[in-house]
């Protein structure tokens, strides 16, 4: 390559960013997350629990903060669309 020549020259690299959000949901405990115990007492089913929040958690209303962001290069590279193609 010239160093007297005018031209630039580029290399795309395609990127991954990774953004990862929290949120926090209070869920109801309602009689369908109770187990009742052979002593008469009872326990939360967690699992059923947490399915519960994640489920409350896809509400447009609920409002998730940034916690962090990460880019690096995707492992699989690629040559960029061309212009004015759509992507899906």
């Amino acid at each position: 390559m010239s160093e007297t020549s005018d031209s630039t020259h580029s290399v795309s690299v395609r990127l991954l960013r990774t953004t990862t959000e929290y949120a926090f949901v209070s869920v109801p405990l309602t009689v369908d997350l109770w187990i009742p115990q052979p002593d008469g007492t009872g326990r939360i089913d967690v699992a059923r629990m947490v399915q519960r929040a994640v489920q409350m958690a896809q509400a447009s209303g609920v409002s998730w903060q940034q916690e962090e962001q990460h880019v690096e290069p995707h492992p699989v590279q690629m040559a960029p669309p061309e212009l004015g193609e759509k992507s899906e």
